[in-house]
């Protein structure tokens, strides 16, 4: 079976969108599953809709990566974008053509650096993950490359600017999608620190100042990527070899924080693709991590000490579901700053997006980390609720017992519940399951392992250290959760659900 090419699609008379030849307008840091099947798909579908005519470079941010796969197979992809929407399966299939090449700048620096002479080159994006945004003060100007991202992008700025700096519109529009607050701001400050450790002068930091937008972004898709269960079916399907296929779930959504020019400059609308420009992305960031990532935190504890195992049969469960349901459109949305259409909206697409039957969620997974992810996504619209409504949300209060039950494991014995390399061990009825954490969160449930429902719901809920602040001092919390807890260990999480 030959590998994807432009050669072989000809081969097959493969009559699909495809565009061979166009300037390389965009430099991209990453060329992982998740912009491959979110950024790269936009533009394509800008190639194909609005005539954007942009190929992408794609730059490794790190030495081992992608690049051999890629350039040997003309950097063409498979994407299969799948979910759930309007009451049905979808499963949609495109072969991405907007990428030229991918660079190694490890192996080859100058060729990296070359791309700063490109006078069509006008857009930067970056996804090189949380930790890809830090200072590293051991990074040096001649390295070749700066071993951190900000580095590498410092370098490449610098080569911009000496060559074009005396020219009007030759600064980029920088779109950084890593998932850390204010990633452009953070990105530019870590860009200036070089600027000033490596003395490369006021007139370049004026520059970047003068010519470069830094956008700080949210980028909302699930992106499974490479399906390696299923890949063989799928290249013999396709009649030919793709060692980068990508799949995604079908939503998505992009907020860029900028100018209204950058909306102008580049065609989203035209494409009629889901991206937002706007003065300010935070209230869209605060929608997505209190009704999406803050449903999952309320719900998925319970729902495993329930018996389930994976989201999507959980929106089957017409209890667990509704339970969901009545959290996020009763307390969460309530208490958000977008309006209320808005919020409905989003809830919406969240509902149809956790009944999407190609992404098996499991539920433990969404249970790491899940004391900071209670702080996170689900206690500001606890005290949200409990400010505009002077009472305790129903719900959010059941999803604290639900996670204090998950921890101290109060469903199945606890004969064996103790630390190990695993995680804190507990059972849920004859089913062992790992609880991770950070290391102080086990320790502090293992010493409360033998407390009674009241002690332990005191415990949890004036821990200043999980919280950043005492929750017992909100009227009648702790003795609800104690009742609740109570009841979870006599009849069992989902009698809990269903009484709710």
């Amino acid at each position: 079976m030959e590998t994807l090419s432009y050669k072989t699609l000809e081969a097959m008379n493969y009559d699909g969108y495809l565009l061979k030849d166009a300037p390389e307008r965009v430099l991209q840091f990453g060329e992982g599953n998740f912009l491959r099947a979110f950024v790269d798909y936009f533009i394509d579908c800008m190639n194909e809709r609005a005539g954007f005519n942009s190929k992408v470079v794609l730059c490794q941010p790190i030495a081992q990566g992608l690049s051999d796969l890629l350039n040997a197979q003309d950097c063409l992809y498979t994407l299969y974008l799948r979910g759930f929407e309007n009451g049905g399966a979808v499963n949609n299939k495109r072969i991405i053509s907007c990428v030229s090449r991918c660079i190694n700048p490890y192996a080859d620096y100058e060729n990296y650096l070359k791309n700063a002479a490109n006078p069509d080159l006008r857009y930067i994006v970056s996804n090189t993950t949380e930790a890809g945004i830090a200072y590293d003060p051991s990074c040096n100007f001649e390295d070749k490359p700066a071993n951190s991202f900000p580095g590498k992008l410092t370098q490449l700025l610098y080569e911009r600017f000496k060559l074009f700096g005396s020219q009007k519109g030759k600064g980029f529009i920088i779109l950084s999608c890593e998932l850390i607050d204010d990633n452009g701001k953070e990105l530019k400050k870590i860009v200036k620190k070089y600027i000033e450790q490596w003395k490369l002068g006021s007139e370049f930091e004026k520059w970047i100042d003068d010519e470069n937008i830094f956008c700080s972004t949210l980028v909302d898709r699930i992106v499974p990527g490479y399906p390696r269960a299923e890949i063989d079916k799928i290249n013999e399907e396709n009649g030919y070899k793709d060692n980068c296929v990508d799949t995604a779930e079908c939503f998505g959504f992009w907020v860029i924080e900028g100018p209204d020019s950058i909306a102008e400059e580049i065609p989203f609308a035209k494409a009629k693709l889901p991206v937002l420009v706007t003065a300010n992305h935070k209230p869209y960031k605060q929608r997505k991590v209190r009704i999406l990532n803050g449903a999952h935190t309320s719900f998925v504890l319970g729902a495993y000490l329930a018996g389930q195992s994976i989201v999507r049969d959980c929106m089957h469960d017409e209890v667990i579901a509704k339970f969901m349901n009545d959290t996020i459109y009763n307390e969460i949305i309530p208490t958000l700053t977008l309006p209320k259409d808005d919020c409905m909206e989003f809830a919406a697409a969240v509902t149809e997006r956790f009944k999407n039957p190609f992404i098996d969620h499991a539920l433990l997974s969404i249970t790491l980390n899940s004391t900071s992810k209670w702080k996170a996504r689900v206690m500001p619209s606890f005290k949200g609720y409990v400010e505009k409504f002077g009472k305790l949300p129903k719900n959010i209060t059941a999803s604290l017992a639900f996670y204090i039950a998950f921890f101290a494991g109060i469903t199945g014995s606890k004969d064996n519940y103790k630390i190990t390399e695993n995680g804190l061990m507990a059972m849920n009825g004859d089913r062992e399951y790992a609880i991770k954490d950070d290391a102080p969160v086990l320790e502090f449930y293992a010493a409360h392992k033998d407390d009674d429902s009241k002690t332990l719901s005191k415990a949890v809920l004036s821990n200043e250290s999980f919280w950043g602040e005492d929750l017992s001092a909100y009227e009648g919390l702790t003795d609800k959760v104690a009742e609740l807890l109570d009841r979870i260990k006599a009849e069992g999480a989902y009698e809990v659900f269903k009484s709710l």
